[in-house]
């Protein structure tokens, strides 16, 4: 009796002592950062109602139901012991990038591009996961690395390949937006591990070199989207509508828009993508210049949230994926602003919690949660090869 009442002890304590752990974890969430994403997540499920003329079908109401989803997936990733993320980074890598060559085998096609894979019960679109995926994989290969091995080009051939296969993948999907973000993506956590500035210049002027021959690449619809940001005006009831009637609607908006369901561009089918990529002009229309900017200050206080996490973090791993994720997350916010402005062509790459999704947002929510496990165990430093230091 004395031997099993003293086997079984520890093991009842041990459980005891998990519980308290999590418990404490679940304290230690930034649950200020919580609520500013909520704030965000509830003002895109009124827009979506909006979209819909005041119905919640149907986007609203898938849109509720995936954001609350999203938000018990991401306390779940924040509560998970980080060395668990760092140990899994490659794995979850791999993953995504089948899924992306699955695409090219047997993806769906919609609205002429091939970038989802049927599940049945779901669509999921890869390209979305890879964007965790790299930045988990590459936290995880520069992460306990010296500066003299950042600093050698031979050790820079695998991340490097990192970047550039899922990137090339994206592309021939096509899916140009996406594959820049994650080449810039790649570009920040490159230079944060600590690689020289002069190799971006190289890149940049090799680059820049290579931008008549790139050309050659592009579909005839990429090369139109381009044409038509310089000049809009070339092919107004063509491949410029887009952006014209969304400068139409954010000007005719003004200061404090026009009311909330009320915008006529919009309701009157003259906006198209409303409830995706031209969500921003719908809410400038409705809500004015007051609306965007207040948007845009809720965006900034979330990616201030996220450097601020990042500079907390006692481990390199953390740091990176903090700032990774971050960096997704502003050049969603980034690109998609300036693309309705007119500021840059045409990427469709959605506002974040804003716009209708499903895989975007559940692997953008995804990445709120590592931010957050980075929050919660910023105290915790790890070795090389994900194992606490004494």
């Amino acid at each position: 009796m004395s031997v099993l009442r003293q086997h079984h002890t520890p093991t009842a304590l041990d459980l005891r002592h998990r519980r308290v752990s999590i418990r404490e974890k679940l304290w230690q969430v930034s649950w200020s950062l919580v609520l500013l994403i909520c704030a965000v997540g509830g003002i895109g499920i009124l827009m979506l109602y909006s979209a819909a003329n005041g119905d919640m079908e149907p986007w609203a109401g898938r849109q509720m139901t995936r954001f609350a989803m999203g938000i018990g997936l991401m306390i779940a990733v924040a509560v998970i012991d980080i060395r668990l993320w760092m140990r899994w980074a490659y794995v979850i890598y791999m993953v995504a990038l089948a899924l992306l060559i699955a695409v090219e085998i047997k993806g769906t096609i919609g609205m002429g591009a091939q970038r989802w894979i049927d599940l049945h019960y779901f669509f999921i679109q890869p390209s979305e996961v890879m964007k965790i995926g790299l930045v988990l994989a590459l936290a995880r290969f520069f992460h306990g690395a010296a500066l003299e091995e950042v600093t050698q080009p031979s050790f820079l051939i695998p991340p490097v390949l990192m970047v550039l296969a899922p990137a090339a993948l994206v592309i021939k999907q096509p899916d140009l937006g996406t594959a820049l973000i994650l080449l810039m993506v790649g570009t920040v956590i490159f230079f944060m591990a600590g690689v020289k500035l002069w190799k971006f210049i190289v890149v940049g002027v090799l680059g820049i070199a290579a931008i008549p021959i790139g050309w050659q690449f592009l579909h005839d619809y990429q090369k139109n989207r381009v044409l038509t940001f310089i000049d809009p005006e070339r092919d107004p009831l063509g491949a410029g509508y887009h952006i014209l009637q969304s400068k139409i609607a954010m000007g005719s908006g003004g200061v404090f828009g026009r009311g909330y369901m009320q915008g006529s561009q919009s309701h009157l089918n003259f906006l198209p993508e409303k409830q995706t990529d031209f969500i921003f002009t719908m809410l400038t229309e409705e809500l004015g210049m007051v609306g965007g900017v207040a948007v845009l200050g809720l965006y900034a206080l979330i990616i201030a949230y996220g450097f601020f996490i990042a500079n907390r973090s006692r481990n390199h791993f953390g740091r990176l994926v903090a700032l990774g994720v971050n960096t997704t997350f502003f050049l969603y916010v980034f690109v998609n602003a300036a693309m309705v402005m007119g500021l840059l062509p045409v990427v469709g790459i959605p506002l974040p919690l804003i716009s209708y999704g499903g895989t975007a947002l559940l692997t953008l929510m995804m990445g709120f949660g590592l931010l957050m496990s980075v929050h919660v165990h910023r105290d915790q430093q790890i070795g090389r090869r994900g194992s606490y230091d004494d």
